[in-house]
């Protein structure tokens, strides 16, 4: 069986301003989300009952989360 990706886990960004930037996200591109992120939930391709989701998040600039 091959495998192969099926989806993005999440995205997280780091910025100097987290709300300064999702207010800039939510304005410009309708990217909610809340004081913990975002999620994003789809559908796949092959199969439209089976749903996989993605995690959103914008972080200080200096967490240490991400490292």
């Amino acid at each position: 069986m091959k495998k192969r990706v099926t989806g993005i886990g999440g995205v997280f960004l780091k910025a100097q301003d987290p709300k300064a930037t999702n207010e800039w996200y939510d304005k410009h591109l309708g990217i909610k989300s809340g004081q913990w992120g975002g999620t994003f939930i789809w559908r796949h391709a092959e199969d439209k009952e089976k749903m996989g989701y993605t995690a959103w998040s914008i972080f200080k600039n200096d967490t240490t989360y991400t490292n």
